[in-house]
């Protein structure tokens, strides 16, 4: 019906197409509006079917279609969007489970959007909560009548309705954490409320071991022995059933959410022979083990033989470090999609693995020789200092790799560039116990750049590890599958990194599954350069040398890591507005706005964000948006989970440009009951340094 409204009136498509692209991310370039226009040659081609399809792959809402038709004043298109879709009733915050401390107050959240006049009601298990109408239900879990459990919302208008999922409200009863597992209330979100106890157990018995934490957003586990990574050991509980003496060792649990983590206590799993075993024979003795790391043994007959006993050293690193970097939105190339979901989710693997992690994009020339600088000062001798991944342009030129900053003119030159090789250098000076260079870029030759790099000569260190995600003189690829979609390299990378496997042996097996994708055989493989020459993994312990040296990269590392503190601002007019803070990465920050209290004859307010210092990169319609979703991150279903309902969302990005104390003003517009004007406060904030921004790289 729209297409028939739309496709030959004055007011139609291209009218629609115009006003759509006022949002940057719905405009359509005119070799798109060409291939919608060309749509009238086929049989059945509609132009404005073209242009609605190409605004649903951009994830454009109803509302926002719906909205765009009212601005052409199309009336007679809007009658027939909204009886289309008035009722519908669609979930927009789904409540979500939660792990709370006994004798506390918990608020569930529900909202909805559809015709006007929804109707909510709470249930716990089947039964109606009394009284639960609203979008938000609070719990006090020290109420008489039973714990809660399980609760959904449905929410109705007139016959039609529709429910929400189901979360479940879990009450721990409330104990001081150990002093080993490292919560400080006062700069983590994330507690554990039971820690594992150390055991004895026999063989063939069963191991159970469990730590429960609260938190929110809800925390994750992960099961470490020996402080390696247990596969599939992921939840508040780890049971092995039928142990033997391979069970045995050191048990601890990493904790973590989005935004902290914290380590449960390390216990012993002690495991014995059990009552059905026998006896150990008789006819095999040892005697003391040498000086040498030779034993004596005897056989049956008496006769002697000398074996080797001497363990391999276990290998560790007095810390790991990790930079990743990934460059989109370049100015005068090709913009790319993957590096945003790559560099998340290896941000998030590697803090599984104890890295310290700082992750950066869209970095400008002087901002990545910046960061890299940042980056060295974190290293030290054993340091893992490698991880240096980088995403985006590139290209290789006689032997050696650069990495292509979001500035570089048109015919760029390694001038214009970093050179890979150049940073090993740095690295290998400060004497880091393995380098690792994940390079997720094209290697093509560059025919503008006909300089040969002096480098310099590089030291014989027998540890350095290059994983290129492509051959040389080859291009990399990533995957149009929308916009939650990782480069190939890292569709295969995180499915092996947190493997207790040689780093080098992993890379093999990572190359091996890319050799498995049909679309890129004979156009993309992995090229793994190494001398490596001790059995180095990812998941090698650490063990700082000293606390002075460790407490100065700990510092160092925390800088780029410190959100601004939740406040409340408090309006002459007697409204609080909650102002909170996410990280989406190291120089990119998401500030949301939550009216949390008004006095009952105001009767609509709400509080934005203005006054945004310009050398950020703030796009001003990603500013002060009602969901997450709207403002145009693949990542926003990721923070959000942090984020309270009801708020308006505004998202900071390039915060290394910062040259002084981020200050905007928090406006806030209200109207009293039986007024039509709307009346205006302001209030000015100073949140500081955040993130990255104290590390100064201007």
């Amino acid at each position: 019906r729209l297409c028939e409204l739309l496709d030959n009136a004055g007011r139609g498509w291209r009218k629609l197409a115009e006003v759509a692209g006022a949002e940057k991310r719905f405009k359509c370039s005119a070799e798109e509006l060409e291939m919608c226009s060309l749509k009238v040659l086929e049989p059945r081609g509609s132009p404005t079917q073209c242009l609605l399809q190409l605004l649903a792959e951009r994830d454009c809402t109803l509302s926002y279609l719906l909205g765009c038709l009212e601005r052409m004043g199309h009336e007679q298109a809007c009658r027939v969007l909204s009886s289309a879709v008035q009722d519908m009733i669609r979930i927009t915050v789904q409540p979500e489970s939660q792990v709370v401390t006994e004798g506390t107050e918990v608020s569930l959240t529900c909202c909805a959007t559809g015709p006007p006049g929804l109707v909510y009601q709470w249930f716990c298990g089947r039964q109606e909560v009394p009284g639960a109408t609203s979008p938000e239900l609070v719990i006090d879990t020290a109420a008489p009548g039973g714990q809660p459990e399980w609760y959904i919302c449905r929410v109705n208008c007139g016959a039609t309705f529709t429910f929400s999922r189901w979360a479940h409200i879990q009450v721990e009863k409330s104990s001081s954490p150990s002093s080993a597992s490292g919560y400080c209330p006062s700069m983590a979100g994330l507690q554990i409320v039971q820690q594992p106890q150390p055991c004895r157990l026999a063989e063939g018995d069963t191991l159970l071991l469990e730590c429960r934490a609260i938190g929110n957003p809800p925390p994750q586990y992960q099961w470490f022995r020996n402080r390696c990574p247990l596969e599939g050991a992921q939840a508040p509980h780890l049971k092995v059933k039928l142990v033997t003496t391979a069970e045995r060792g050191s048990y601890s649990c990493h904790v973590f959410n989005l935004f902290h983590e914290v380590w449960s206590q390390e216990v012993d799993v002690e495991i014995g022979e059990g009552s059905r075993q026998t006896s150990v024979t008789p006819h095999l003795l040892c005697s003391q083990q040498s000086s040498h790391g030779h034993s004596t043994v005897l056989d049956g007959a008496g006769v002697s033989h000398c074996v080797t006993t001497a363990p391999s050293p276990l290998l560790a690193a007095t810390d790991k470090v990790a930079l990743l970097i990934g460059n989109m939105h370049y100015l005068h190339h090709k913009q790319l999609q993957a590096p945003i979901v790559d560099v998340h989710a290896l941000s998030a693997l590697l803090r599984q693995l104890d890295f310290k992690v700082v992750s950066l994009l869209d970095l400008r020339k002087a901002e990545m020789q910046m960061a890299v600088d940042e980056f060295l000062l974190l290293l030290d001798k054993g340091v893992y200092a490698g991880l240096l991944y980088y995403a985006g342009h590139g290209y290789e030129n006689f032997g050696n790799s650069f990495m292509v900053p979001i500035d570089a003119p048109s015919a760029y030159t390694s001038e214009h560039c970093l050179c890979v090789q150049r940073v090993l250098r740095e690295m290998q000076q400060r004497r880091t116990g393995l380098n690792i260079f994940l390079l997720d870029m094209c290697r093509k030759r560059n025919l503008n750049d006909d300089v040969i790099p002096q480098v310099g000569a590089l030291e014989v260190t027998a540890n350095i590890v290059f994983g290129y995600a492509t051959c040389a003189d080859a291009e990399a690829y990533e995957l149009s599958q929308g916009e939650l979609s990782n480069g190939i390299f890292v569709t295969f990378l995180k499915r092996w990194l947190l493997k207790d496997e040689k780093i080098t042996v992993l890379l093999d097996k990572v190359a091996e599954d890319m050799g498995t994708l049909e679309i890129t055989r004979g156009r993309q493989a992995l090229e793994l350069r190494s001398n490596l020459s001790e059995r180095r993994a990812l998941t090698d312990p650490i063990r700082p040398p000293g606390q002075d040296e460790s407490s100065a990269r700990n510092l160092q590392w925390a800088k780029a890591h410190v959100l601004p503190e939740s406040r409340h601002l408090r309006f002459n007019c007697g409204v609080t507005v909650q102002l909170g803070f996410a990280a989406e990465f190291s120089n990119i920050m998401i500030i949301y706005t939550r009216v949390v209290a008004a006095p009952r004859d105001i009767t609509k307010c709400e509080a934005r964000l203005t006054d945004i210092p310009e050398e950020l990169d703030v796009d001003l319609k990603c500013t002060n948006k009602e969901s997450p979703e709207e403002l145009g991150s693949p990542l926003a279903p990721v923070w959000s989970l942090g984020c309270p309902s009801c708020c308006l969302y505004s998202r900071i990005c390039g915060l290394q440009k910062l040259r002084q104390e981020l200050a905007f003003t928090v406006c806030l517009q209200y109207h009293y009951q039986g007024m039509d004007d709307f009346v205006e406060e302001r209030q000015r904030v100073n949140v500081g340094q955040p993130l990255i921004a104290k590390l100064n790289l201007q």
